[in-house]
């Protein structure tokens, strides 16, 4: 995925199927200069992580 579509996702009121690593994920915020996302897992939403943008899969 890119930067530009994460962030779209991450905007969106509509929840997106995207996954990192095999794992369902909610976007939380995107860095586009950096290419970095802000994640937490749908069943652990306390941990969060920033990943490369393009490490994320979207279904």
């Amino acid at each position: 995925m890119d930067a530009q579509r994460a962030q779209q996702i991450a905007d969106s009121p509509i929840m997106a199927n995207v996954t990192y690593n095999g794992s369902r994920v909610y976007i939380e915020h995107v860095d586009q200069g950096q290419q970095l996302a802000t994640i937490h897992a749908l069943d652990n939403p306390k941990i969060k992580n920033s990943v490369p943008v393009a490490n994320l899969e979207e279904h």
